[in-house]
Order: C-alpha cells, then sequence, then structure tokens
C-alpha cells in the first residue's frame, strides 16, 4: 500500500467513528427528549395499570394558610407538618374565595364561573353531560368515592352518584352543625346521606367523615381508586368533643378560639386516621395524596342560627390567613392562597413546588397520572402538575383567573402580577400588586403602572369571554 494511502487510513477511520458517535449522540438526545415528553404528558407514569397511583384528596372547609402548625399555627398539627415534610409542599396553590366554586373547579378541571358557579350553591351546578374527574377515572377502571361535603347540588338526584362517584356518604349540602349534621333551616336541612338514601346517624360529623373513609379504603381490592374527602372542620359551626378540647394549648383562650383550635386538631387526625388506613391496606406508597383548603380562613359568627341549634359556643371564629391580607370571600391572598401538599411515597421527593398553581390542575394531573385520554375537548383551564411534582421542575408563565362571589370582582395573576377589578364600567375600582415584593397586598401600583393594568385587563377580559359558557340548563 503506498505511504500517501496508508496515512489516509487513520483518517477514514476517525471520520467513521466520529460519525458513528454523532448518531449515537443524536439517538440519545431523541430518547431523552421523548421520556421528557412523555413524563410531560403523563404517560410515563400512567402508562401500566401497576404503576398508576390511587388518589386521595383531603379538602378541609374555610382552614386558613396560618391555622397549620407547618405555618406557625398554635394548634398542633403533626400529620399534616410530617405529610408535608415528607412530600411536597405546594407553596403558591390557589382556590376560590368561597366552597362551592372551588369544588366545581376540582372536579371539572375548569374555572367555576364557566357554570356560572361563584357562590355557596345547592343548586344542581354541573350539567349531565359534564366529564367529571371521577367519571374519566372510572372509566379507565378505578373505583370512586366521596365522603363529606358535596355541595353541588343538594338532592339526592342532583348528588355525587351521578357525576361518576361509586359511593357517596355525608353532606350533599355545605356544612353542618357537628353533631345533628343539619344543614341551614329550610329546603336541604336533612342533607346527610349514603348513596343518595338520607339517613340519621350519631356522631361528631369529623369522625364520621374520616370512619367512612377508612373502612372504603379497607374494602378495596387490586383496582385502582380516587377517595374525595372533602371535610366540613372548620366551617361553622364548630362544637368539639371535650377530649379534643382538653388537648389544646393552654396558651390559647377563650370559648371559640379553643373549639376552633380543637376543631384543627380534630381535622389533623381524621387525615392521620386516614393515612393509617392506607399503610394498613398496604397501599400507601402508591397512593399520591393530596392535602387543601376550599377557600381561607373565616372571621364570622360562629353560632349561626340559621341552622338548627346544636348549642355551639357563641363569638367569631379565629381563622388565620397571615401573612396574607384578607379572608374567605376575598380575591386578596387570604381568600384564595392556602396550605396544600401532596405526598406519594413511590415516586415523589420532599421539597417545595414554588410556580403558581390552581384547584383547576387536579384534573389535569390525575387524569394524566391514570392514564386517560378525553375523546372530545373537556375545554379545561387547568394544566397537568405531574411533571413538576415529580421533577421539582417550575410550570410554563400562564394566566390564572378568579370570581368572586356574584361576579362582584374579578382577578387574574400573570407572572408576580395581580390585578383585581372590582365592579363594572365607570364604576370599576382596580387594583395591580407585586406579589414577588409585596405577597401581603399592601402596595397598590396601579397608578404607577398604567400600561401593566391595561394588559392585564385585556388578558382578564379575553379569559372572562368564556364565563357562563357550560351552565346547567338541561
Amino acid at each position: 500500500m503506498p505511504v500517501a494511502e496508508r496515512s489516509r487510513q487513520p483518517t477514514k477511520q476517525f471520520e467513521i467513528l466520529g460519525h458513528l458517535l454523532h448518531r449515537l449522540t443524536t439517538l440519545v438526545i431523541l430518547a431523552t427528549l421523548a421520556a421528557w415528553s412523555m413524563s410531560l404528558s403523563g404517560v410515563a407514569f400512567g402508562a401500566d395499570s401497576q404503576s398508576r397511583p390511587n388518589v386521595v384528596f383531603m379538602i378541609a372547609d374555610d382552614l386558613g394558610w396560618g391555622d397549620v402548625s407547618f405555618h406557625g399555627g398554635t394548634a398542633p398539627t403533626p400529620h399534616l407538618t410530617k405529610l408535608a415534610s415528607e412530600g411536597v409542599e405546594l407553596t403558591q396553590h390557589y382556590v376560590a374565595p368561597v366552597c362551592s366554586p372551588t369544588r366545581s373547579a376540582l372536579l371539572t378541571g375548569r374555572y367555576w364561573s364557566r357554570f356560572g358557579v361563584t357562590a355557596p350553591q345547592n343548586n344542581r351546578a354541573l350539567p349531565w353531560d359534564t366529564v367529571t374527574l371521577p367519571s374519566a377515572l372510572r372509566s379507565v377502571g378505578y373505583d370512586t368515592a366521596i365522603t363529606g361535603k358535596w355541595h353541588l347540588g343538594s338532592k339526592p338526584e342532583w348528588g355525587p352518584n351521578h357525576f361518576g362517584f361509586d359511593h357517596s356518604y355525608g353532606s350533599l349540602a355545605g356544612g353542618v352543625s357537628p353533631w345533628n349534621h343539619f344543614y341551614k333551616q329550610g329546603p336541604f336541612v336533612e342533607t346527610w346521606h349514603r348513596n343518595e338514601k338520607l339517613i340519621t346517624e350519631t356522631g361528631h360529623v369529623t369522625d364520621l367523615i374520616a370512619r367512612e373513609a377508612t373502612e372504603w379504603i379497607a374494602s378495596r381490592g387490586e383496582k385502582p381508586f380516587f377517595l374525595y374527602v372533602p371535610f366540613t372542620a372548620v366551617h361553622l359551626p364548630i362544637k368539639e368533643p371535650e377530649e379534643w378540647l382538653t388537648r389544646v394549648p393552654a396558651e390559647i383562650t377563650g370559648d371559640v378560639p379553643r373549639h376552633y383550635a380543637a376543631c384543627v386538631m380534630h381535622l389533623d387526625d381524621a387525615v392521620g386516621r386516614i393515612v393509617a388506613a392506607l399503610e394498613k391496606a398496604g397501599k400507601r406508597d402508591n397512593t399520591l395524596l393530596v392535602f387543601t383548603s376550599d377557600n381561607g380562613g373565616s372571621w364570622v359568627e360562629n353560632n349561626d342560627l340559621k341552622y338548627p341549634d346544636d348549642h355551639c359556643p357563641n363569638g367569631k371564629l379565629v381563622g388565620n390567613n397571615k401573612p396574607w391580607r384578607g379572608q374567605k370571600g376575598d380575591l386578596y391572598e387570604g381568600g384564595i392562597h392556602v396550605a396544600t401538599l401532596a405526598n406519594w411515597p413511590a415516586r415523589l421527593k420532599p421539597g417545595k413546588l414554588e410556580s403558581p398553581a390552581h384547584i383547576a390542575d387536579w384534573t389535569p394531573t390525575f387524569c394524566s397520572l391514570a392514564g386517560y385520554s378525553a375523546t372530545t375537548d373537556l375545554k379545561w383551564d387547568g394544566r397537568s402538575l405531574a411533571a413538576a411534582l415529580v421533577e421539582r421542575s417550575p410550570l410554563p408563565s400562564r394566566s390564572l383567573y378568579w370570581t368572586a362571589p356574584g361576579f362582584r370582582a374579578r382577578a387574574v395573576r400573570v407572572d408576580d402580577w395581580k390585578l383585581i377589578a372590582t365592579g363594572e364600567a365607570k364604576q370599576r375600582k382596580v387594583e395591580l400588586f407585586n406579589l414577588a415584593r409585596d405577597p401581603g397586598e399592601q402596595q397598590e401600583l396601579s397608578q404607577q403602572e398604567p400600561a401593566r393594568v391595561a394588559e392585564l385587563l385585556r388578558t382578564l377580559e379575553q379569559i372572562a369571554e368564556r364565563d357562563r359558557d357550560a351552565v346547567a340548563k338541561d
């Protein structure tokens, strides 16, 4: 072989080797991107039935951000603290300012305003053909149950069994008196039920809800399940058993404050009972458990005699929303920014998810994890949190939207900027806050930022165009 030919041979070999390495690198990158894409869509989590998680979604009623001990609350909440420390705390999780709206968004993946639901609602809230979270999960093999407060239609024929739940128990209407289990006086006062049949039981409402949940968990077989546990604690009227009052720290004084603290502690214990039931059933490791509140804490009169008298203590409730501004019913952070955690031992590493999240995100999240694919456009406003929870990756920038009771106010958040618009037309009052610099919403900036106000108002009005597009009329 000529010398020149021999000298070119190694060069050719290096060229071939380089080409092969380039091809291999490209394939690795493509495979990584494909896996990442599958992860984002939830396919990687829910592709086979063995990896699909059970889901337990627990929601407190009117629990303030600062009512839990892991946010500095004075009532001990050891079970919630443990779940938060061993799971993912969602530090910017948002809900509606009142109860029925939050529940409609949770179960549909859509803003409550789409259904015209902006306040506590006893009439049927959802059209009959609504694809709900439980109906979607049931279609891919999940057992489904609710134990607790429904409040999306307070007659048995409007109840959970008609919207995807195999089993239902608790209050068809809203919060009930703790011992007699009656709702407000009127056509829906008798509301305690099991599977559409009104029933009478003895016992404290928190214990009854927890007992039904634990018994249902114990009865599960091999199928994955979705259990929704909407507690009535700490909604008025509250009156706690003596055994819980004796456990309240001595530094908490006053009749209602002590009952309130006992109610928070009792709620925490009920959460612990549900976790223990999952462990006993051997289902804890592959259960995604979420805990949140339906809105911020309340400061109204506890012994509200619109409810049949249950001899509850007189005085104002002491919901703690600090450091946020406002309370239940407000579009300020105190009404909509609530304590939230997700815990799934098999998949979630301890930490925090700092990106803003919305109650409407949970339907897309659970559906992606379960491997559910919609055959039609469900018009979800929420986005799946699956990849963000597992990988702790920031969520993409987006707009979040809220409406207050009676549409008296609307709000939108984009990145760190939040705008609240109260009233209509010339009477409209606009407030602008930068939540990164001013999470307590003390510095109103609309006069300093007119261009940003105009931009956010356009965004708000675009989102609002779809309000009332699915009102239950059928």
